[in-house]
């Protein structure tokens, strides 16, 4: 199945401290393991000058892969899109 895009959701994301790579998404009260890291892309080039640069992660969790959006300006993490229809890490 495809990514389904969403409205971005702000979350709580508990990251690596040495590599940036995300451990652990607290959804509101839910807090969803990180197993796996599918893609990075880092979007330093080109950005809206109002937002800044940011770095896409996609990530494999139990539950979902999912889009997650971390904005370097405002230090923001964001969850763009999920993918519920899939085999269980």
């Amino acid at each position: 199945m495809a990514m389904i895009r969403m409205e971005p959701t702000v979350v709580q994301v508990r990251a690596d401290w040495f590599t940036g790579r995300p451990r652990e998404i607290a959804w509101g009260a839910q807090r969803i393991p990180v197993t796996a890291l599918a893609k990075v892309r880092h979007e330093a080039a080109a950005y809206p000058k109002a937002v800044g640069p940011r770095t896409m992660f996609e990530v494999v969790t139990p539950r979902a892969r999912m889009a997650l959006s971390f904005e370097h300006r405002s230090r923001r993490w964001t969850v763009e899109g999920l993918d519920e229809d899939r085999d269980a890490a």
